[in-house]
Parts: structure tokens; C-alpha cells; sequence
């Protein structure tokens, strides 16, 4: 999607139990940075923007996260988003109810549904569109879901395009200490996803039914955030609920306590060192080579994606630069 995907930010802190005085101003100084939703209009379709956030523009090497729906389509109504290019990234796409029709230049095409893992390494070129598929096409169909854009180490920027899908089952899911965890991505608490990540990063849901306390800081590395999707995290005294991002000072201090009935997620990762500049679909942390990206699109000179190719995205004429680190 001209969007990505996914993921707030985390509150890190000391295991619950009574905390001496002299830590608290510690504990409480964990929480780096607090980022509530926006809501962003892509003129078919309005999500809740979490990243980039103009105090902080990446968590470890995730760039973008959109929060699309929950949102009821009509029969008259579809999700319908036009053959649109990307570089320097990877998207993942994943969903909580719906279902999205995924092609690409690759010759892709692939239903989403709810659970499966959908990632897409752009390299230095790829051009995907994303629709509801046609058997939703004239039925109502609920939507909502996670977007996701991960820069690419700089290495890495120019290589070629892959696409890698998995399923619901293939995502290692397990239970543990009363808590329902997946590993959508990456590496995290001795499990490995599937998904070909290229980085050192993380992307872990966690579900509770009854009010649990939750302690990862041992298992969790790099730059680190908390999404709250549903339900809420009660930490030093100070609850918080869904449509928050906790963005942590330190992923080794992770220590809250989930309500009942709660879901969330946790992503991060080793940050990249050297800054990208993000322009519409594009990262990199080249300026030449956005500029080369944005007049191939501009002129159409690229291969057009099989089963959807009468129409594109034009390239936005404003509001469209940021820079990030």
C-alpha cells in the first residue's frame, strides 16, 4: 500500500512489586515518547498514522506504521489501492479482519487474510496494488489491519525485489505464564519467524485474557516500542490504552502490567545509522536515488503488473519529503 504498517511504541520498566524511592525517577523516565494516532487521509481511505512522528521518525529499522479501520465497506464501496512503486524498503501487511488482493511486478498475486504474514523486500524497484478481492467486491467486508514499512540496511537498498508470504500457521504462536504471543517477524524470546527480515529486528503480539504482568526486558534489544491495539497496560500508576505508541528509552527494562482481554504489539530492533530520506513511497538514504525513482514513475518507463495494469498512482505534487533518521 502507498502507506505501509506497523506498530507503536513500548513502556519499559521495573518488574511491579514495591519500587524503592530511589528508582522511581528512573522507571518513570523509561517512557521516551507517548504517540497517539493521526488520522491521515489517502483520499480513498483514512487510517491512524503512529510513524513517522516529527520527534521520532524510526523505531530500530521501522519507518512507517499505519493503523487501517476497523472500517465496515459497503457493497457500494471498495479498497482499492492503485499500481504504486516503492524502493529502499520492505512492507509488511498484516490484518485483523478483511481481506486484501495483493499483485506485483513480481507476478504475485496472493489474497491477505487476517493472520498471514505479507512481505514485500521493494529493493530497488517494485510496483504492487492492493484491492478487495473480487468475491467482497458487491458484499459489505470489514477491514482493519496493520501497514508497515522497514528501511533496508544501506547495503542492501539496491537489491533485487522479493516477496514472501506465510500464512497464519506458519507464525509461531505459543503460550506462556497465562499470555498468548505470535512472532509475526524477526527474532524474539528464543523463537524465530519465517518472514526473510533483512536486520535485526522484532515484531511480537501479545494477548492476555486476564490481568497479567509482562516482563521482556532480557529477550528484547535495540530501539523498542509498544502498540497498544486493544484493552490497555498499566505501568508505575498511569494506565494506557489503544491508539497509543510507548516509545522506550531502554528495551532491556520491559516490565507492565497487562488488563484483561488486551492485545498488543511489540516492535523494534538495532536502529540504522545512517539517516533515510522518505519521499511518498520511496526510502532511501540516497537523494540521487529517490530523484532517479521519481522520474521513472513520472515517465511510466517500468513493467506494468499482470491483471492490473489500466491504471497508477500519480506521483503526489505536495507533501511529500521528510527527512528521517
Amino acid at each position: 500500500m502507498a502507506l505501509p504498517l506497523f506498530f507503536g511504541a513500548l513502556v519499559f520498566l521495573w518488574p511491579q512489586n514495591p519500587v524503592p524511592s530511589t528508582l522511581k525517577q528512573h522507571i518513570m523516565s523509561n517512557i521516551d515518547l507517548i504517540i497517539e494516532e493521526r488520522a491521515a487521509d489517502l483520499g480513498h481511505f483514512l487510517v491512524g498514522r503512529l510513524l513517522p512522528f516529527r520527534q521520532k521518525r524510526m523505531v530500530g529499522p521501522f519507518i512507517f506504521i499505519d493503523h487501517m479501520g476497523p472500517v465496515k465497506l459497503s457493497e457500494r464501496e471498495n479498497f482499492d489501492v492503485m499500481p504504486h512503486p516503492h524502493i529502499g524498503l520492505s512492507t509488511l501487511t498484516f490484518l485483523f479482519e478483511g481481506s486484501i488482493m495483493h499483485r506485483d511486478t513480481l507476478g504475485n498475486e496472493i489474497e491477505i487474510e487476517p493472520g498471514a504474514v505479507n512481505w514485500m523486500t521493494a529493493g530497488k524497484w517494485i510496483v504492487h496494488s492492493e484491492r478487495t478481492p473480487e468475491r467482497f467486491r458487491r458484499s459489505d467486508l470489514f477491514l482493519h489491519g496493520l501497514q508497515i514499512w522497514v528501511a533496508l540496511p544501506k547495503e542492501l537498498e539496491g537489491m533485487d525485489p522479493e516477496f514472501f508470504h506465510a500464512e497464519r500457521e506458519d507464525i509461531p504462536q505459543w503460550e506462556q505464564d497465562g499470555l498468548q504471543f505470535r512472532l509475526v517477524a524477526g527474532e524474539a524470546l528464543g523463537k524465530k519467524s519465517p518472514v526473510p527480515v533483512y536486520s535485526r529486528l522484532y515484531m511480537l503480539e501479545v494477548t492476555s485474557r486476564d490481568k497479567r504482568v509482562v516482563s521482556l526486558g532480557e529477550h528484547l534489544y535495540g530501539e523498542s516500542g509498544l502498540y497498544i491495539l486493544k484493552g490497555g497496560i498499566q505501568s508505575e500508576g498511569q494506565g494506557y490504552g489503544p491508539k497509543q505508541l510507548l516509545v522506550a528509552k531502554d528495551s532491556s527494562l520491559c516490565a507492565f502490567t497487562m488488563d484483561p482481554d488486551s492485545t498488543i504489539y511489540i516492535f523494534g530492533g538495532e536502529p540504522l545509522f545512517e539517516d533515510r530520506l522518505i519521499d511518498w513511497n520511496f526510502v532511501s538514504s540516497s537523494k540521487e536515488t529517490i530523484q532517479a525513482a521519481k522520474a521513472k514513475w513520472n515517465a511510466q518507463d517500468y513493467e506494468k503488473i499482470k491483471g492490473d495494469d489500466k491504471e497508477f498512482t500519480p506521483y503526489p505534487t505536495v507533501g511529500t519529503s521528510l527527512k528521517r533518521k
